[in-house]
C-alpha cells in the first residue's frame, strides 16, 4: 500500500511530528532533539508519500523496507510510525519509562514498524545491501531505504557496503545522507574531511542526487523515481539544518546532548504554529 498525502498535508504533518518529538524529549529527557528534526522532512516525505507499507501487516513480505542506520534519531521515527498508524500514538506518552518499548535508540523487536536495531553507526547500509539482495534473490520487487548521518559516513564499513551495492547492481536499494554538517564533537568536516561527499559516492558506482533535504518536492521526486533497469544503487545527499523548524535550535550543536525546558517547549510549539 503506497501512500498518497499531498505535500500541503506533509508540511503539517511534519511542523506537528516536530512539536511531538521537542515535547517527548523534555519530558522524558531524551536528547538528540538536532538529528530529529534535520530528518524529519525525509520520514514524512517516505512514509507520507513512497514506501510500500501496511500497518496492518508490518511483516509483510513485500513490503518496502526503511533502516533508520543514524539511530539517535529513533525518537523522530516513532512518532512517524504512530503517525502512521504501525501503534497508537498513546504508547508514547510512556517514552524512556521502566519498561517502555521507546528508547534512544530503534530496539530489535517489540516496536511494529522498524527494521532493524541500530546506533551503532555504520551498520544500517551493510543491513539495507543484504535486505535488497536478499529480495532479488526471492524475486521480491520491493526497495530498501537507508537513512543515514554525515558523521556516520566516517566509518569503513559504509563504503564497504556501498561497493558491494554498486557491484551487485542493487538498483532498489536507495541511500539518503542528512546531510546536517554537524556531529557529536564539531563540524562534520573538521571531525574527518568528507567532502567532496557526492563526488565520493559517485565514484563508489551509485547514481547520486544533491538537493534541499527540507524541500518536499524535490524529496518525492528523487525518492519516487523509477529504478527498474538503472543497474545502480541510488545515494541522495540531502542538504539539512541541524534543529530545523525552531530558530533557537537551528545549526546549534548544543542541542545534540540537551533537552528543552517547559518555556522551551512552548516557544518551540509556537514556532511551528502549534500554539496562538
Amino acid at each position: 500500500m503506497t501512500p498518497t498525502a499531498s505535500l500541503d498535508t506533509l508540511a503539517r504533518e511534519a511542523a506537528r511530528l516536530r512539536g511531538r518529538v521537542i515535547e517527548v524529549s523534555g519530558r522524558a529527557q531524551v536528547p538528540h532533539l538536532g538529528s530529529c528534526l534535520s530528518c524529519l522532512d525525509m520520514l514524512a516525505v517516505l512514509y507520507g508519500r513512497i514506501l510500500r507499507i501496511d500497518p496492518a501487516a508490518p511483516k509483510a513480505p513485500e513490503r518496502d523496507r526503511f533502516i533508520l542506520s543514524k539511530g539517535h534519531a529513533a525518537p523522530a521515527l516513532f512518532q512517524v510510525l504512530a503517525w502512521r498508524g504501525f501503534f497508537p500514538e498513546a504508547w508514547l506518552e510512556g517514552y524512556g519509562d521502566d519498561g517502555s518499548l521507546f528508547g534512544e535508540h530503534p530496539p530489535a523487536h517489540g516496536v511494529p514498524g522498524v527494521e532493524a536495531a541500530t546506533g551503532s553507526l555504520g551498520h544500517g547500509l551493510p543491513m539495507g545491501v543484504g535486505m535488497a539482495l536478499g529480495a532479488r534473490l526471492k524475486g521480491i520487487p520491493n526497495r530498501t531505504f537507508v537513512l543515514l548521518s554525515d558523521g556516520e559516513c566516517n566509518e569503513g564499513s559504509v563504503w564497504e557496503a556501498a561497493l558491494m551495492g554498486a557491484v551487485q547492481q542493487l538498483e532498489s536499494l536507495t541511500a539518503i545522507v542528512d546531510f546536517n554538517k554537524w556531529q557529536a564533537t564539531g563540524r562534520s568536516e573538521e571531525v574527518l574531511a568528507l567532502a567532496p561527499l557526492a563526488e565520493k559516492w559517485r565514484a563508489f558506482g551509485w547514481e547520486t542526487v544533491e538537493l534541499d533535504g527540507h524541500d518536499l518536492e524535490a524529496l518525492a521526486a528523487a525518492l519516487s523515481r523509477d529504478r527498474m533497469g538503472q543497474g545502480r544503487p541510488l545515494a541522495i545527499i540531502a542538504h539539512t539544518v541541524k534543529g530545523k523548524g525552531v530558530s533557537f535550535m537551528e545549526d546549534d550543536n548544543n542541542w545534540h546532548y540537551r533537552t528543552p525546558s517547559p518555556d522551551e517547549i512552548a516557544a518551540a510549539h509556537r514556532e511551528l504554529g502549534l500554539l496562538p
